[in-house]
């Protein structure tokens, strides 16, 4: 068997390996059903304004 020939085939179990590594999260993704409870919001934002007063009292004359 040519030298070539037989490092490509120990290089097919890593690969191998490899592919379905970053293979496998992609083709879960599509299994998860998603319904009212997988949607994720942001919380309600408080005190907006207290980076505009901080901003204002930092400044140098």
């Amino acid at each position: 068997m040519p030298e070539r020939i037989r490092q490509s085939v120990r290089l097919l179990p890593r690969a191998a390996l490899l592919a379905a590594f970053l293979a496998g999260p992609v083709l879960s993704v599509p299994s998860i059903e998603a319904g009212q409870s997988a949607v994720i919001e942001a919380t309600a934002k408080k005190g907006g304004g207290i980076g505009f007063v901080l901003l204002v009292s930092l400044q140098r004359p």
